[in-house]
């Protein structure tokens, strides 16, 4: 019998492929397409990669033009599929032509369902289809899953294509509303969206909370006191709020040489291993270690298509009793973990631990086989052992101590904190726990006070968020899933709505969340959003119609829609991209207008503009350049050091800062400047009379020397990258110096 399997990438195709053939493949070439061909006993098989979707859902070229009259139009309407792999198409439908069964092969969730179901559409195959479910590429589940192939699941396809339809109906208009009325079109326009507009919200609510925090005062009173160690004690009234009970204590008690014991408890206390990561454990994690949460995804999907670990989009935080963690251990033998498994074989508990959410689509995500890795995978890697190992460890044992000694009357209580069995700490090295050690004491002995102080302090804001912080809060108000969650956030980075982590947003992010909120435009709550995200789960479960949810999402946009006024709209906008961020230094205010990255200084006798740098992250300093008085500006472009100039950029302050050398053509100065798209390079200031350019590497602080090329006359300059050694060169790429030169010198 033909058969042709479906996968979602080349990667998987070709382990698959690999797998099913005991690795007797072959590889057919169409152009610049491929697919994987042999034969199994008596059936023939035929491998075909995807690239993802290879149907894209867009709207009719009526609707290519942005206008605002065709908006109610734009929800009303049924966009259309269209083939955007035409290739990968062709090669499908010639293939279902020759075979006479058909098996879907692709990541079981939601997307992947719906990934299959498109290209089952395009095929248009009449004959038995059936459904390849794994959650990992290892031999063992791919040879299980065909083996015991299932029926496709349409009700899942179904949700992936509901969201599909909302997401693109509420994007595309209130996209092009907030664009067209703020006057921002082509590459400037405003992206509104579904989970992004509430994301973004969230992190814009948090930022004005910690702008109207008014930090509050309040008092510790601390003591050190001694016997063989030094040690501390806190007042048992801690923190005090008023100024007068603080001083009044303080005063009786600051000379106090001793202190007598009153109580010592010893107790044995445990701290359980942390659970299995599902995708929002496992981001969250990832980000503590520096990774993007888009980032840690995709080289979690890339681990996932090598064999590496199980399937990285999961809710489910408990070993289902199918895994083989006894194999799994087996197979992690062959890694750079060996030891640790060996370790672990000696005390492993009887249970794993486990969560609160079991689900039965994928388990949590654990290694599938040894390997011994390096760089970015090798980090995610070893995260994914690490916890996996951490699950099946024992609980952390510590032995707590809490003392209360008397000075004076007044209370001081002091706890110490040490490790009896680090347990499952020496698995989860990410994990730390703090140690702190006071001395065995006797109750009714006297300890020696060294000093009493006291310890001004006031109360904080709210903490930003961070991606690991606010994946979990978008989890818990039921914002996107946990395929969409990491790749909302990257957007509204790539957007410009938001920076840093912790994350600020920016001021076009401010802007946007108070303009839609401002202007009532539901978007911006999450409860809207987390209610189409029930209804998506209802569509799965097979307990609504998919067509029901759209039209039920497009009525709720129709009405946002019928409530927005384009000119209030604008105004808003306009108004909130408007800052006062000072004066000016002889009079008059500075203005931010974000949009055309310009600050204006308005006086009664006239304006004076400063255009901003074109490229780069922008953030204006308090601190005022010390030649003209104007503010100085922090610069951060991608891969660069972030660059200090003053707001000017005609002030002699950013002149010499930029000076590397003098042109060996004419005399001018050599100075560092940016190109159109942020590429920098150094160029003569009497440009367009001189023409000498010399090209700079983009990564590294650029360090004038002073010394001129015995070469070519160029200034010579150092590279200093941060973990690497100074770089000194001739800018002239091609002279001799950067080949004999730098030979001599050494």
């Amino acid at each position: 019998m033909n058969i042709l399997v479906i996968a979602e990438k080349r990667n998987a195709a070709q382990r698959i492929a690999k797998i099913l053939s005991k690795r007797n493949v072959k590889t057919i070439k169409k152009g610049r397409e491929s697919y994987y061909e042999f034969t199994k006993g008596t059936d023939h098989y035929y491998v075909v990669p995807l690239r993802g979707h290879i149907l894209e859902l867009d709207y009719g070229d009526e609707f290519k033009r942005w206008n605002l009259k065709d908006l109610q139009k734009l929800v009303e309407a049924r966009p259309r599929k269209i083939v955007k792999e035409k290739g990968i198409a062709k090669i499908l439908r010639e293939l279902g032509k020759k075979v006479e069964q058909v098996i879907v092969a692709t990541d079981y969730d939601r997307e992947g369902e719906l990934i299959g179901v498109e290209a089952l559409s395009i095929l248009n195959f009449k004959g038995p289809v059936k459904r390849a479910k794994f959650s990992a590429l290892t031999e063992e589940e791919i040879s299980n899953a065909f083996t015991e192939l299932v029926d496709i699941n349409y009700a899942l396809a179904s949700a992936a294509e509901a969201r599909q339809h909302i997401d693109l109906a509420w994007g595309a208009s209130l996209t092009r509303f907030v664009s067209l009325a703020s006057g921002r079109r082509g590459k400037d326009y405003l992206s509104v969206g579904r989970v992004q507009s509430p994301t973004l919200a969230l992190i814009v609510e948090r930022e004005k909370e910690i702008e109207k925090f008014v930090p509050q005062p309040y008092w510790n009173i601390i003591a050190r006191f001694q016997k063989r160690r030094i040690f501390i004690g806190t007042h048992e009234k801690n923190p005090f709020w008023k100024k007068e009970e603080v001083n009044s204590i303080f005063e009786k008690i600051k000379g106090a040489k001793n202190g007598k014991v009153l109580e010592y408890k010893t107790k044995k206390k445990k701290i359980s291993p942390p659970i299995p990561f599902n995708t929002t454990e496992f981001l969250s994690e990832a980000t503590k270690l520096g990774f993007s949460a888009a980032r840690a995804m995709r080289i979690a999907e890339d681990l996932y298509m090598g064999g590496y670990i199980s399937y990285p989009r999961t809710d489910n935080t408990v070993y289902p009793k199918s895994l083989n963690i006894n194999s799994i251990l087996k197979s992690l033998e062959k890694s750079n973990f060996a030891d640790l498994v060996d370790n672990l074989r000696k005390e492993r508990r009887k249970y794993p631990t486990r969560g609160k959410i079991e689900s039965k689509d994928h388990p949590p995500i654990v290694p599938t086989r040894g390997a011994k890795l390096d760089g970015e995978r090798g980090l995610i890697y070893e995260l994914v052992v690490r916890r996996f190992l951490a699950t099946l460890a024992p609980d952390m044992e510590y032995e707590e101590k809490k003392a209360i000694i008397n000075v004076e009357g007044e209370n001081f209580i002091s706890v110490g904190r040490e490790i009896l069995n680090s347990g499952w700490l020496k698995y989860y090295i990410y994990a730390k726990f703090n140690e702190v050690k006071i001395p065995e004491l006797k109750v009714g002995e006297e300890v020696k006070v060294k000093e009493i102080k006291v310890e001004e302090k006031k109360t904080k804001p709210p903490s930003r968020y961070t991606q690991s912080s606010l994946i979990k809060e978008m989890e818990k108000l039921n914002l996107g899933t946990k395929s969409t969650r990491a790749e909302i956030i990257q957007k509204l980075f790539d957007r410009g709505y938001i920076r840093g982590n912790p994350i600020r947003p920016t001021k076009l992010g401010m802007a946007l969340v108070e303009t839609l909120r401002k202007s009532e435009v539901q978007v911006v709550k999450p409860d809207m959003t987390a209610k189409l995200e029930k209804d998506m789960n209802r569509i799965e479960k097979g307990e609504i119609g998919k067509e029901k949810v759209i039209e039920e999402s497009k009525a709720m946009l129709q009405e946002v829609l019928k409530n927005l006024n384009v000119g209030a709209f604008g105004e808003k906008m306009r108004e909130s991209m408007r800052y006062k961020i000072g004066e000016c230094p002889d009079g008059g205010e500075l203005i931010y207008i974000e949009r055309k990255r310009l600050v204006v200084c308005e006086r009664e006798d006239g304006t004076t503009f400063y255009n901003l740098p074109k490229t780069g992250h922008v953030e204006i300093l308090e601190r005022k350049c010390p030649v003209c008085g104007l503010p100085l500006i922090k610069v951060v472009r991608k891969g660069q050091s972030p660059e200090i100039r003053c707001l000017n950029s005609k002030c002699e302050y950013n002149i010499k800062k930029d000076v590397v050398g003098k042109c060996p053509k004419c005399g001018g100065d050599l100075v560092i400047r940016q190109s159109r798209n942020g590429k920098r390079f150094i160029g003569c200031s009497n440009y367009p009379h001189c023409d000498v350019t010399y090209p700079l590497p983009q990564k590294g602080k650029i360090i004038p020397t002073g010394e001129t090329c015995p070469y070519c006359g160029a200034p010579l300059i150092i590279i200093r990258k941060k973990g690497k050694k100074d770089w000194k060169l001739c800018p002239n790429m091609g002279c001799d110096y950067n080949k004999r030169g730098r030979e001599d010198e050494e």
